[in-house]
This record gives C-alpha cells, structure tokens and sequence, in this order.
C-alpha cells in the first residue's frame, strides 16, 4: 500500500464581497475556491502527503478554476472529470453582524451528478487513506449512492476510510439528515464531528454519547470549537481530550478541514493520540486566521525526510 490519499469531494467557486460589505450592494466581490474535501486535500499536500481530489467539475471556466486552485499547493486533479453538459457548484457568502449567511447555487452541479460507477476510475487499492465527507451523500441520491459504496468499496480494499458528518442545514434538515449520517459513521474507520453538530442531528449532549452513539469500531474524534476536542480509539474506554489552541479568528469557515488534515496527516505518520489532535488545532489555526478556505500551512510541514 502507498501512502497516497484520496479525498472525494464537491468543490465550489467561492464568491464573497470585500470586508465590511454586502451581497446586495457590493460593487466588488473577490472570488475563490472551496470545498471541504478538496481543502482537507490542500491541508494535507501543505504537511508533505501525496494526495489526489477526486470529483466532477463543469467544463467550464469556473470548473477550470477549481482545477488550478486545488492543484496548487501540490494536490493531483487528474481524477477529476469535467462535464460539458453541467455546471460547475457557486456559492456566495453574505457577510453581516449577525453572521455570516451562505446562498448555494449547486442544484444540478456537475459534482452533483457523481454515480457510483465514477468510482471505476479512483485508484482505491494503491491508497492509504480515503476521505469524505456528509456534504456528498446530501447533493443528490446518486451522490449518496456513491459515497456509500464509496465506504464499501474501501472497506472491501482494505483502505482505511476517514468521514467527516459536516452537516450543511442548507441542503438537508437535521431530521433528514440524521439517519444516513448515522449510518455512514458508522461504516467510516475514522470519524470527525463537531459535538454542536452532533447535539443538532442526533441530540448528544456529549463526547461521550457520541462515542457511545456511534459504537465502539471506528476512531471517533469529537470537536467543541474553541473548548478543544476529544478522541476516543476503538474497544477504548476513556477518551484524550487536548485543549483548542487561543487564537484570534478572522473567519471560521474551513477550520474544521484543517483540523482533521492535521489529525490525519500526524495519524498517516504514527503519531500518538494527543499529537494527533495538537496537530489538527494548530492546522485549524491557520484557516481561523485567513478568510480563504485554505491557508498556506507548510509551515507545519515535517523536515524532509520525515513525511511518509
């Protein structure tokens, strides 16, 4: 087995107005690139892994745009495929006092047309590690056919399988959503949730119900934004947990992201626990800092010789 990653994922051309501003009467917006498997690809070839995105982009300008973005810090795209009957996802982020609010326009996206023949192409059995996310199963059903056998595909190729719940209310409710998230945690050789999300889909008030919820096989790290997060290892009782990092957040988009590219990149190379999650905090810090989805983290990237 290799040490390449494979991530499967929608990504999306971000369009957000200047600080300060608003959607509807900006004169001028900046436009980037996000998606939350691709950012946990973009993390991970920051600390030194070999990575591969997969996914479906429109064969357009917008799709060529998320190629270039992706592949820049060093992630291989040649999985992905380009549909010249499809759009490629846009989304727009309405930044206000009282939050931020996110408008999609992905119905019908290319990304959103991924079946599970799609997966004929990826190169599962030279992987160590696959990584998806809740965000595709709720695109469409033959998205969440995909990421289903995705799981399946793996756990069949012996390939450990890492799946983030990343509950995204705009496109599925809580009640919709918890069930299938449910189910495909519980596949997953590794977990990452967020315990406000968990407390929302499937009302655990606490780490330990989450663990308890989702059983004892998979690798379960639960995270409570800026109190710290805990993991539970399997057939293991008491949990670690290691405090989040204090640092001043510019915006929050995408630090959950960071965090499990660090958690699994220090896993990739045999970390212990507690590094495994000091590691995920100080990734995440870097996204809590920028405005992008992705931040350039390779300052945290291993002397040479010390990646695998």
């Amino acid at each position: 087995m290799s040490d390449h990653v494979l991530c499967l994922g929608e990504a999306m051309v971000l369009v957000t107005p200047p600080p300060g501003e608003r959607l509807a009467t900006a004169r001028e917006a900046a436009i980037r690139v996000a998606g939350a498997e691709a950012t946990v690809a973009r993390y991970l070839a920051d600390l030194g892994h070999r990575v591969s995105w997969a996914s479906r982009v429109g064969d357009d300008p917008l799709g060529a745009r998320v190629l270039t973005e992706v592949a820049r810090p060093g992630v291989d795209v040649r999985l992905v495929q380009r549909d010249p009957s499809a759009p490629t996802g846009v989304y727009f982020k309405d930044p206000a006092p009282e939050g931020t609010s996110v408008h999609y326009y992905r119905s019908g996206s290319a990304a959103s047309r991924m079946t599970p023949d799609y997966l004929d192409r990826l190169p599962l059995g030279t992987a160590r590690l696959v990584h998806v996310s809740g965000i595709t199963p709720a695109l469409s059903a033959s998205c969440a056919e995909t990421t289903a056998a995705l799981l399946a595909r793996a756990r069949a190729a012996s390939v450990p399988c890492s799946f983030d719940v990343n509950h995204r209310p705009a496109l599925w409710s809580a009640r919709q959503a918890a069930k299938p998230l449910l189910e495909l945690a519980r596949q997953a050789d590794m977990v990452f949730v967020g315990l406000d999300e968990a407390q929302t889909v499937w009302g655990t008030p606490s780490p330990d119900d989450v663990r308890d919820l989702l059983g004892g096989r998979s690798e379960i790290v639960v995270k409570d934004a800026d109190v710290g997060a805990t993991l539970f290892e399997p057939d293991t009782p008491a949990g670690t947990f290691v405090p989040a990092r204090q640092v001043e957040v510019v915006e929050p988009v995408g630090a959950g992201d960071a965090f499990a590219a660090g958690y699994l990149s220090a896993r990739l190379r045999g970390a212990a626990p507690a590094e495994r999650l000091r590691l995920g905090h100080r990734a995440a810090a870097f996204a809590l800092g920028s405005v992008a989805d992705h931040a350039d983290a390779t300052a945290l990237r291993p002397a040479a010789g010390a990646a695998r």
